[in-house]
């Protein structure tokens, strides 16, 4: 009853797939039911949607099966990083995955899995996330060269710049872009807030969303962290070092005015309409829907609405129809975001709340304590309901048990530790219409003909990249840029790096070649231009030591090195096991830092299995997040505070926003474990923070002591 996968029929550009979200069966079903050409969805381990259901390997074959039989495809994301003991695990899933399950096509973001995944036997598509961060024509052209057949747009350009990435994409490789769901605030790939804050991982499917939480900048906020700091200075007698940037308290700090806001928390992607201008841009094949953790509600009613813009481009009625299901759809409010090149709108509402759902009412308290809601409209049972809001730590969700009418009362019962305040608002965020309850109920039927096929385990193990032993190396100082006059030849036997910019790379052709040029993490369609040529101009007159800050940076140089070139991949590339630096080596680098994620036990066994040598960043700001979004609400150089009291700072460099925490990373104390271990070079990151930030009053251990989940 299995249909093969080579017979579906392939998406095209003027009629390309709507691929929906399933984070388990019900919203899998409600994708097919609703007409999805195909479904995306994650497993148990390896996703980087890890709060969402997720499949067996046995449930995805019988689904998978359904899918095939109808015409729909099935794509499976295991797009979450791997770290250095787990490459033999994700191989052997791959391999049961390729036997048992069968899908089309596999979502990855780590370099590992394009290597283990042909290994396991893997015939499908191999699609390249967001979370791979290819912004740029010149991407494209390494993924195909690296045997990738579709690479997922960012989610920030803008319909001239997708049509610049189609017109620019080799044949033989597929688009596909987001038209509809969350958006986050940093750049995908790019994001470690989470990370850093206690070692939930966004590379791993374990983000917390600290972007959606309420953030304060200005008056008393500052003002007392100010004075705690004074006070800890008094008592301990600590005097600042020469060498230490001074710093000062902002002016008026006691006198201005605090405002707060969920200064980071975006409105959901929403295209709508506008999807229609893109049809026909060569190689998008695919329009994505956003939302593996939504229910069957969300996934068959947003599939409706772009099926019917998809094939009705032109039609005023089913605009309107389409545009009407969506409203229903109880996602947060939309944007268009960046879409519009003529409208840079930033899709955040500092003011507003960007919970997901529909304001279905506020609470009662009674005075004997019990919870009330009268309802705007009608639930009905098994309704789901959140209570408050998502970046509060005590919100609650919870079934409807009764048919409500609207403006009826219904008995909100919640666990002891969550009592939330009169007037806290509840939200709708999926509905069991009855409708779509008998509608789901006869896929349930359909999927009962299909067996599913069991699961036998794998015994082999993958091949892996041989290991070297590296001679250490001059530690790199990393700067934005040089001080006038500033001697750069044997300080401190560091070798001076610099971020590659149009500033920098206007040095005089004598200090050139003693540099190391670091490229910037993020590259966008309209920047690669002058990129390519600050590269060309920098090598033409004699550098030859360049960091790379994402793998398909490796584009800009020659095919063929010389001997005397020394290409590096960056810690922006992730990298964080032994596949993926062998991936890195085929490709001619040199060598790599590894991603300033992991964790003690991780960083100390990397190097026993690493064919390249080795770097780690030892000091310095490491930003949590970049973001293109730009900023409502929070003035840049200026400390900003979390409800916990935690303190960023935020700066821009070219188009992008880099957000800091308040405490630089610091693994200076174990230079010598790491030089043990194996590492042979560090770089320390010398960023300015603004005068006004208070001291660092934690340390910048990132996940050394913790767990990299």
């Amino acid at each position: 009853m299995n249909t093969s996968p080579a017979s579906l029929p392939a998406p095209t550009p003027q009629r390309p797939e709507i691929l929906a979200p399933a984070g388990d069966t019900a919203c899998f079903l409600a994708a097919l039911a609703a007409g999805a050409d195909a479904v995306y969805l994650g497993l148990k381990h390896f996703s980087a949607r890890m709060q969402a259901e997720n499949f067996s390997l046995t449930e995805l074959s019988r689904l998978t099966d359904l899918a095939h039989a109808g015409g729909s495809r099935v794509y499976v994301a295991m797009n979450s990083l791997v770290k250095p003991g787990e490459s033999a695990a994700a191989y052997r899933l791959m391999a049961r995955l390729a036997r048992q399950a069968r899908p089309d096509g596999l979502i990855i973001q780590d370099m590992a899995l394009l290597d283990l995944a042909r290994q396991a036997g893997f015939e499908g598509g191999i699609f390249l996330s967001t979370l791979a961060n290819l912004t740029h024509p010149e991407a494209l052209l390494q993924a195909k060269a690296l045997g990738a057949s579709r690479v997922i747009l960012p989610r920030e350009l803008s319909i001239d710049e997708i049509r610049q990435m189609g017109e620019a994409c080799p044949e033989g490789l597929e688009l596909e872009c987001f038209v509809h769901g969350a958006l986050c605030y940093c750049v995908s790939g790019r994001c470690y807030w989470s990370s850093y804050m206690g070692g939930k991982s966004g590379l791993r499917g374990r983000c917390v969303q600290p972007c959606r939480r309420v953030y304060r900048q200005g008056g008393p906020a500052i003002q007392a962290l100010w004075q705690q700091d004074a006070e800890g200075r008094k008592s301990t007698g600590k005097r600042k070092g020469a060498a230490e940037a001074p710093r000062r308290q902002p002016r008026g700090s006691s006198r201005s005015k605090e405002h707060s806001g969920r200064f980071f928390s975006c409105l959901d992607l929403s295209l709508d309409a506008l999807a229609k201008t893109l049809l026909g841009i060569p190689h998008l094949v695919s329009w994505k829907l956003e939302g593996r953790k939504k229910g069957p509600h969300y996934v068959f009613h947003v599939v409706t609405a772009y099926r019917t813009l998809r094939d009705n481009p032109g039609d005023a009625q089913a605009k309107k129809y389409a545009e009407e299901v969506l409203e229903m759809a109880l996602g947060r409010p939309g944007s268009k975001a960046r879409f519009l090149p003529q409208k840079d709108r930033v899709p955040t509402s500092p003011d507003g709340q960007t919970s997901s759902g529909l304001l279905a009412g506020k609470i009662r308290v009674e005075p004997d304590g019990r919870l009330i809601l009268k309802p705007h409209l009608e639930l009905l049972p098994q309704d789901y309901l959140r209570v408050g809001l998502e970046d509060e730590r005590w919100h609650a969700t919870l079934p409807v048990t009764r048919r409500t009418p609207k403006g009826g009362s219904l008995l909100l019962r919640l666990p002891k530790h969550k009592s939330p305040k009169a007037g806290t608002p509840v939200f709708l965020i999926d509905r069991r219409e009855p409708e779509l309850t008998r509608l789901l109920q006869d896929w349930q039927d359909r999927l009962a003909a299909f067996p599913g096929r069991p699961s036998r385990p794998v015994e082999d193990s993958p091949r892996l990249p041989k290991t070297i032993k590296a001679r250490p190396r001059p530690d790199m100082l990393l700067r934005a840029s040089l001080p006038q006059g500033r001697e750069t030849r044997g300080e401190r036997k560091q070798l001076t790096a610099l971020w590659l910019g149009q500033r920098t790379a206007e040095l005089s052709r004598t200090v050139v070649p003693r540099m190391a040029w670091w490229l910037p993490p993020v590259l966008w369609p309209g920047e690669e231009a002058a990129m390519r040529r600050m590269v060309e101009r920098l090598w033409r007159d004699g550098a030859r030591h360049f960091v790379c800050n994402a793998p398909w940076q490796r584009g800009f140089f020659p095919q063929e090195l010389p001997d005397d070139a020394d290409l590096l991949a960056g810690p922006f590339c992730n990298a964080a096991n032994a596949p993926a630096l062998g991936v890195l080596a085929r490709m001619g680098f040199a060598g790599a830092f590894v991603s300033p994620e992991l964790p003690r036990e991780d960083f100390l066994a990397l190097p026993q299995q690493s064919p390249l040598p080795l770097g780690v960043v030892l000091s310095g700001f490491w930003p949590v997040g970049l973001s293109r979004f730009g900023l409502l609400g929070v003035k840049p150089n200026e400390p900003f505070i979390s409800p916990k009291g935690e303190v960023f700072w935020s700066r821009q460099y070219g188009g992008n926003i880099w957000l800091y925490p308040g405490w630089p990373l610091d693994l200076t104390e174990k230079r010598p474990e790491l030089l043990a271990a194996g590492y042979s070079f560090f770089v320390h990151i010398q960023e300015n923070p603004p005068a006004s930030l208070p001291e660092a009053r934690r340390q910048g251990l990132f996940n050394w002591d913790g767990a990299l989940l």
